[in-house]
């Protein structure tokens, strides 16, 4: 495949490629991978001496050991940090950098008066090796067959290529039917080697926190007066798994922006539909939008869903508020999907259904595409991701004043499964890859990635209703910006 990627392939590859880090010796010993237990996190002193108050950044040195106790002497764990107060419904994303030498290190703005304490969590395939990440990931290429991938060409095959896009999907040919029979889309379950359910513990290499070698927590005082603003602490070692700022942060359980639009609180039913009056939202992608729909549903009483008779859990769907000329849509990506079964005519390429719209002032476009790929190469989601920009770029080229707003990827909770075939480290690849794919573009972001791991409630694919009703508040927010004084 390496040989069959563009220029522009190339350079988005490289721009989320991982820290280098050694190989490991084969068979892999858990002994040799990262271990919370002997891993620990130590807050620095405040660099001017004295206490912490707003507007400055509280550090925290996190040291990585491996289950022989032994200090690591290479990176490449992904390690993920919040800083948060439970009783003031506070939290902020951290930005971890990482030294390349088993340091890392874990910065946070300190947004808030009171209590801010700091929690270091291991995740990744591995939850603590991404370099066994990256080895397994290898094998799991080999061995981990989702029933239409990876398909052996003694057999025969059904090309449904999408003829627009150019978006290739085969599938293994019926003995007894042509390929036009195709009634549903079913995704196969997937094989895993036996041998890989040995590297994965509850409560020794997932779901374990690291603690503190002293205190876990600090006192944030009021900003000081007439204090000149602190330049921003920057890393040493430039990592490329360190995102520079962080989207924003919880205070009182709302979301509030640090940049870019304000974020405004749509609390009431009247709000939100006076926001969306004379407005289409066109939502696609895979159920983390969908819970947007569901979302707007539950809340809006005037707005009634349309049986179209479709599947439960795929969709279409299509809601209406007559009196307000208000229309939400929601359609499902084509494949991959997860889900079980599909109508195979309801497949529908973003693209596609992107270059059917017109567009305009009163047009809204919602996109989330990312759960589904994660245990896809990486180079199928780029592809997948260029095909989507293209069509974008001609919709806002034909009216430029479509908004067009892009879910990102999230943190989810982590089973056996989702941490052999699709934890966090996979959806952070991709998370990166769709920023790197539409940076530049007239697109608005909702920052999911940053609303989940700063909010106290357990990180899961589909978001907890609290984070809902904040993801929806930055859309409402982008579609009814707050007018400026």
């Amino acid at each position: 495949m390496e040989q069959l990627l563009s220029p522009e392939e190339r350079r988005l590859l490289n721009s989320i490629a991982w820290p280098e880090t050694p190989r490991l010796p084969v068979p892999i010993s858990l002994n040799t991978t990262s271990d919370s237990a002997h891993s620990t996190f130590t807050i620095l002193p405040v660099r001017t001496g004295g206490q912490w108050h707003v507007g400055d950044e509280l550090e925290a040195l996190i040291q990585i050991g491996d289950f022989q106790g032994r200090p690591k002497q290479f990176g490449g764990d992904l390690v993920i940090a919040r800083l948060h107060d439970r009783t003031l419904l506070a939290g902020v994303a951290g930005r971890v950098v990482d030294h390349l030498n088993g340091s890392y290190t874990a910065v946070f703005p300190l947004l808030w008066e009171g209590r801010a304490q700091v929690e270091v969590t291991p995740k990744s395939i591995l939850l603590l090796s991404v370099n066994v990440n990256v080895l397994i990931r290898r094998q799991l290429t080999q061995w981990y067959k989702m029933g239409v991938t990876c398909l052996l060409p003694t057999q025969p095959l059904c090309n449904y290529t999408d003829l627009h896009t150019g978006e290739p999907w085969f599938c293994y040919k019926p003995k007894n039917l042509s390929c036009d029979t195709r009634i549903t889309h079913f995704r196969g379950s997937p094989n895993i080697l036996n041998s890989f359910y040995t590297f994965f513990h509850r409560g020794v290499n997932m779901k374990v926190f690291i603690q503190s070698s002293g205190f876990s927590n600090v006192t944030v005082l009021p900003k000081e007066k007439g204090k000149k603003k602190k330049k921003k602490w920057q890393p040493e070692v430039k990592s490329s798994t360190v995102k520079p700022e962080p989207a924003g942060y919880y205070y009182q359980g709302a979301w509030q922006a640090l940049g870019g639009t304000t974020v405004r609180q749509f609390n009431n039913a009247s709000a939100i539909s006076q926001c969306l009056t004379d407005k289409v939202v066109h939502m696609y992608g895979d159920s983390t939008i969908r819970q947007w729909f569901d979302y707007l549903n539950s809340v809006l009483p005037d707005l009634k869903e349309f049986n179209l008779h479709s599947v439960k859990k795929t969709g279409p769907f299509m809601s209406v508020d007559m009196a307000r000329n208000i229309l939400v849509k929601y359609r499902p990506h084509a494949p991959p999907l997860s889900w079980t079964t599909i109508p195979a005519n309801e497949l529908h390429y973003i693209a596609n259904e992107l270059d059917g719209i017109f567009g305009g002032s009163r047009t809204v476009v919602v996109l989330s595409v990312w759960a589904h790929f994660g245990s896809y190469p990486i180079e199928v989601y780029i592809r997948r991701l260029q095909s989507i920009r293209r069509a974008v770029l001609r919709l806002l080229d034909r009216a430029p004043d479509t908004l067009v707003v892009i879910r990102t990827a999230n943190l989810r909770a982590l089973t056996l499964g989702i941490a052999l075939t699709n934890s966090d480290w996979y959806s952070l690849q991709r998370d990166r890859a769709l920023r790197a794919v539409f940076k530049g573009l007239n697109v608005h972001l909702v920052d999911a990635w940053d609303m989940v791991l700063a909010h106290y409630l357990s990180h899961e694919i589909h978001p907890r209703p609290p984070i809902i009703k904040n993801m929806v508040d930055v859309l409402l927010s982008y579609i009814c910006p707050q007018k400026k004084a």
